[in-house]
């Protein structure tokens, strides 16, 4: 065989390890496709944390300089009641009944 010939057959070898390689190795398409698919799903959960963040650094903020979302809050959450502010609360006929627990004895 003349060695022009033995070239051309090293250099198809070569290529077709290079295509197997491509196609079917460590960095193939199909991974190259995986990691993107990844990347993309890190990136939006980045995102959503992100997002979660700033909103509880807003929050956070608001706490340390507004007194009035602390007064909200402490009405909201533990019930608390200014001094001289007289608090109502309507429960409709047989909702005591339904939790569970004994209605309030009348004031």
């Amino acid at each position: 065989m003349r060695p022009a010939r033995w070239v051309t057959l090293l250099l198809l070898a070569l290529l077709a390890l290079v295509q197997a390689q491509m196609w079917l190795g460590r960095a193939s398409v199909a991974d190259v496709a995986a990691l993107r698919r990844q990347v993309a799903e890190a990136e939006q959960a980045n995102e959503a944390a992100r997002q979660r963040n700033e909103r509880l650094a807003a929050e956070v903020r608001d706490l340390r300089e507004g007194l009035e979302t602390v007064e909200e809050i402490a009405r909201q959450e533990l019930g608390m009641v200014k001094p001289n502010e007289i608090f109502v609360q309507f429960q409709r006929p047989g909702a005591a009944a339904a939790r569970g627990t004994p209605p309030d004895p009348p004031r």
